[in-house]
């Protein structure tokens, strides 16, 4: 058999040109698809990166039930855990596949501006844990420090409206950072202002939540904490919901009754079958330059059947099996599709990322092609099976040639 796989792979010396233009169909049905199935990943990985930036799509909250409604009435939920760092903490320590956790609460507090007497309303968001999960644009400074969240520092992070009411006449918003301004009754230093947005007009500030209780009016009921935990992956959402729920109930035993825990898993399921899709139609069509190049295969092998006929006659003669001559065949069917694959996949990967730097430039997004092995051996898989498919009619025909038919035929 080894015998017959060496004959079949010289063979393909002795008419280079036209090896060479069986072998280009496969080049050009892999390069397509390479290119198609690495912009694909880059688009992907582009769109993952996107939607985690922008939207909770990773972000599974875990909130407390302060209410319920019996009867058609909303009444107060009794019981209901009130959630900590330490808790935070505990959980993405438990929960594998956690990246990032934000402790947050929410509630009005009162805001005294330098000169005046009478107060002005202030939304004032509580935060503490890794808050890098969906954090408002800032226009100056820095947000708020994991220490200063932890030990509760006097430090606050102001929207815009605030700064530039801080600042008063002559100053500017940005100007602001470093001051102090007074809320309920305490001086906060501004380490941060948030960047203007459209209808910014009420006041709105972040302090750690440490601090939430001397930053908000008090209130008659224990204020719940909110926690948000978000996935390494978008395939891992639901994973992580799982874990987030067994620590819950090794917690709290009646825990559905007092938490509820939501995800976007339905728009993460979404983007994955949007970009599969895409993967499936583009691969379907790039598909059928590999089939174009394996009738390449097919019409080369018949014609050197046809040429070589004398050839096949005398090796059966001599003792040669029809299983010796059809991997004779096979062998070069499958040596002419896997050297076009390997050079296939080299040029679809430069064609992949010379289009994703004219896509660049195009749009200044920062979309790059991905090579993967996956890529690499889905189409390098793709271009053997077309060479065995398309060889093995070539192969057989070849095979089952009388012997004294093959000669004659020649002679």
């Amino acid at each position: 058999m080894q015998s017959s796989i060496a004959i079949g792979i010289r063979a393909l010396g002795a008419n280079p040109v036209r090896t060479f233009l069986s072998m280009l169909g496969v080049i050009m049905g892999v390069a397509s698809l390479v290119a198609v199935l690495a912009l694909g990943d880059g688009i992907e990985r582009y769109g993952r990166e996107q939607l985690a930036r922008t939207t909770p799509i990773q972000t599974i909250e875990v909130a407390p039930r302060t209410s319920r409604t019996v009867d058609g009435q909303r009444l107060p939920n009794e019981g209901y855990p009130v959630f900590t760092l330490a808790d935070a903490e505990s959980l993405s320590r438990s929960v594998a596949g956690v990246d990032e956790f934000r402790l947050t609460v929410a509630g009005p507090g009162r805001v005294t501006l330098r000169g005046d007497t009478a107060f002005r309303g202030a939304g004032v968001i509580a935060i503490g844990g890794t808050p890098s999960i969906a954090l408002p644009p800032l226009a100056a400074g820095r947000f708020l420090q994991s220490a200063e969240m932890r030990d509760g520092a006097y430090a606050v992070v102001v929207s815009w409206s605030l700064a530039e009411a801080v600042a008063g006449r002559g100053r500017g918003a940005a100007q602001t950072l470093g001051d102090s301004v007074s809320v309920e009754g305490r001086q906060w230093h501004i380490v941060g202002i948030l960047a203007r947005t459209d209808g910014d007009e009420g006041f709105s500030l972040f302090v750690p939540i440490s601090r939430a209780d001397q930053a908000m009016v008090p209130a008659n009921m224990p204020r719940a904490p909110v926690l948000n935990v978000q996935a390494r992956r978008v395939e891992e959402v639901d994973q992580v919901r799982e874990g987030i729920e067994r620590w819950l109930a090794a917690r709290y035993p009646a825990w559905k009754d007092k938490v509820t825990v939501t995800t976007q898993v339905a728009r993460a399921r979404q983007a994955r079958q949007g970009v599969l899709l895409f993967k499936l139609l583009m691969g379907a069509i790039t598909g059928i330059s590999l089939l174009v190049g394996g009738i390449g295969i097919m019409n080369v092998l018949l014609a050197s059947v046809a040429e070589r006929t004398r050839e096949i006659g005398i090796r059966k003669a001599v003792g040669a099996r029809q299983r010796d001559i059809l991997v004779q065949f096979l062998a070069e069917s499958v040596a002419i599709a896997g050297a076009g694959s390997l050079a296939g996949i080299g040029l679809g990967l430069g064609g992949a990322f010379a289009v994703t730097a004219l896509m660049r430039a195009r749009t200044e997004a920062p979309i790059y092609a991905a090579f993967t092995w996956g890529t690499v051996l889905v189409s390098a898989l793709a271009a053997v099976i077309v060479g065995v498919v398309f060889g093995t009619y070539p192969a057989r025909r070849a095979a089952r040639l009388s012997p004294i038919d093959a000669i004659r035929h020649e002679s």
